[in-house]
């Protein structure tokens, strides 16, 4: 019988660089997410970006500049790439801990 710890690292995939998803989560609203799984969660910030960046262009005084008239869909953009980073690195970071755990049960430390 097997120990719910190697259980576990069977099923684990191995996490997506976070340098890597952020990078595509500055070329996409949303693609970072998609590379870490979420892909509903990708899906909702690009859809807000979309639209709030609509809406603020409905909003905006003409005489505004571009990022003023698109201020909406900029700063859900701008919330979507920490968020990516963080899910990236969280994930990385359980992944070091269940690999150290197995390793730690697989190979105990002999006592002295």
């Amino acid at each position: 019988m097997t120990s719910g710890i190697a259980d576990v690292s069977n099923n684990t995939k191995k996490p997506v660089n976070p340098r890597l998803v952020l990078l595509a989560a500055i070329m996409v609203p949303g693609a970072g997410h998609l590379l870490l799984g979420k892909q509903l969660r990708g899906a909702y910030f690009l859809f807000f970006s979309i639209v709030l960046g609509w809406l603020t262009t409905k909003i905006a005084p003409e005489h505004a500049t571009f990022i003023g008239r698109h201020a909406g869909g900029f700063f859900i953009y701008a919330l979507s790439l920490p968020d990516a980073y963080r899910i990236a690195k969280i994930q990385s970071f359980k992944a070091q801990q269940e690999k150290a755990l197995l390793n730690m049960v697989e190979n105990p430390p002999k006592a002295d």
